[in-house]
C-alpha cells in the first residue's frame, strides 16, 4: 500500500471519500473528462482511417486489428481488408481461407476466424447491423468488454468505459490506483474508476472523444517510459506524478512467462514450383493456416517420410520466430521432387500441391511465407 491509497483497496484519494462528498468526487471526475475532451479536440489523433467514422463496421475491424499490433502494422492491412470486403455482409460471405490470407501475417490469428465468425452472426443474427449496446455487442465472437465498449461509445455515444492497455496506464498514474491488476477484483474496480470518471453531458459529442482522447493520452503522452507529463492535459490532478514516481503504475506482479518450441518444417516443391501445404488444426499454432508438414523433432520428419527420400533432404539453417511469449526454433528440410515422383509419393499429412499463383492467396505463417518470397527473390 502506498502512502496515497486508500487501506484495502487500489483507490487513490481522487475519487474515495477522501476528497470529501461524491459531490465533489463527481465534479472531479467531470473535470477531468472535460479536460481530456478539450485535448484531444486540439492535441489528439485526427488522421487515422478508423477515425472520424461512426460506422460501426470500421470501428469494429480496426479496434479487433489493434489489438497487441501497432497502429503503423495495422494501417495496411486496415485499407486491404476493406478494400477486399467494403462490409460487414462482404466479410460474411466470404471464404474463411480468404479471410485468414488477408490476415497472413498480422498473427493471433484466432483474431481472423473470430473476425470471420462474427460478422456471419452480425449477419445471421442482427440483419447486419451491429448491436447498440456493449452488453450485446459482448454476446459475438471476439468481441470482449473493453472492444464493446470502444464501439459503443465510438458509434453510438453510450456512456461505458474502455480499458485497454493505454488507458489502464492512464487511469491508474492519474488515480495512483496501485491495486495489483494482475488481480481480477482490481481490475474490477479500477473498471468502476473508469466509469466514474466518464462525461455525463452532451454524450453525442463528448463519450466518442473522451474515449479517443484516452487512447491518444496513453499512446503518444502517458507512455510506459519516460512520459511527457509536461505536455498532459491533466498534469495537474494527476496522483502518480504528484507523488513522483508515474511510470510505476500500473502495477501488475504476474507476469506470463516465455516458453520455446523446436519445430521442423518439411518444405516439399516440385519443379514447377508448386509446394506441398496442409491445413493447421485450431486451435493451436498457426490453427486454420496452410503450412509445411510440422513435427516436433528432424527425427519425427525423417520417421515420416518413405526411407529412399530421406538422403535427398536439404537442410536450411534453423531460425528463430519470435512470438508474443514463445520462441520458435524452427528447421526447415527441403525436398525436391519431379512431377512424377510427386504423382507417386504419398507425403505426410492431409495436405495439397499449391502452385504460386495459390498458396500466395491462402493465410500462410509469417515465416513460411517468408521462406517462400525468398526463393523466389
Amino acid at each position: 500500500m502506498t502512502p496515497s491509497s486508500t487501506p484495502g483497496t487500489g483507490v487513490s484519494p481522487l475519487l474515495s471519500g477522501a476528497t470529501g462528498t461524491g459531490l465533489q468526487a463527481a465534479e472531479l471526475g467531470s473535470r477531468f473528462s472535460a479536460q481530456v475532451v478539450r485535448w484531444q479536440k486540439s492535441h489528439g489523433r485526427h488522421s487515422l482511417p478508423w477515425q472520424n467514422t461512426r460506422d460501426p463496421y470500421r470501428v469494429w475491424l480496426s479496434e479487433i486489428m489493434l489489438q497487441q499490433t501497432q497502429v503503423t502494422t495495422v494501417l495496411d492491412y486496415y485499407a486491404r481488408f476493406l478494400a477486399r470486403f467494403p462490409a460487414v455482409a462482404d466479410l460474411a460471405a466470404a471464404a474463411q481461407d480468404d479471410v485468414l490470407g488477408l490476415w497472413s501475417g498480422l498473427g493471433y490469428y484466432s483474431r481472423a476466424r473470430n473476425l470471420h465468425r462474427c460478422a456471419q452472426d452480425v449477419v445471421r443474427l442482427h440483419g447486419g447491423q451491429f448491436p447498440q449496446t456493449a452488453e450485446l455487442l459482448q454476446t459475438l465472437p471476439g468481441i470482449g468488454p473493453s472492444t464493446a465498449a470502444a464501439i459503443a461509445s465510438f458509434c453510438f455515444s453510450q456512456r461505458v468505459a474502455i480499458l485497454d492497455g493505454n488507458v489502464k496506464r492512464v487511469l491508474t498514474r492519474v488515480t495512483a490506483f496501485s491495486g495489483d491488476l494482475a488481480s481480477s477484483a482490481q481490475e474490477r474496480e479500477l473498471w468502476a474508476i473508469a466509469t466514474e470518471l466518464l462525461p455525463r453531458r452532451q454524450l453525442p459529442e463528448t463519450m466518442p472523444r473522451y474515449t479517443q482522447g484516452l487512447m491518444d493520452l496513453g499512446a503518444t503522452i502517458c507512455t510506459t517510459r519516460q512520459p511527457s507529463c509536461l505536455l498532459c492535459p491533466v498534469q495537474g490532478m494527476c496522483r502518480g506524478l504528484a507523488g513522483g514516481t508515474p511510470e510505476r503504475f500500473p502495477v501488475k506482479t504476474r507476469k506470463l512467462k516465455r516458453s520455446a518450441q523446436s519445430l521442423a518444417l518439411l518444405w516439399a516443391e516440385k519443379a514447377d514450383g508448386s509446394v506441398w501445404l496442409e491445413r493447421r488444426a485450431a486451435p493451436g499454432i498457426w490453427g486454420g493456416l496452410y503450412c509445411f508438414p510440422v513435427f516436433d523433432s528432424e527425427e519425427d520428419l525423417l520417421a515420416a517420410l518413405p526411407a529412399p527420400l530421406q538422403p535427398r533432404l536439404t537442410a536450411i539453417p534453423p531460425f528463430v520466430h519470435v512470438l508474443t511469449h514463445k520462441d520458435l526454433r524452427l528447421s526447415p528440410l527441403v525436398l525436391a521432387l519431379s512431377a512424377r515422383e510427386a504423382r507417386s509419393t504419398r507425403l505426410p499429412g492431409t495436405g495439397a500441391w499449391f502452385a504460386r499463383d495459390a498458396w500466395e492467396a491462402l493465410g500462410l505463417p509469417a515465416p513460411v511465407r517468408k521462406l517462400l518470397a525468398q526463393r523466389d527473390a
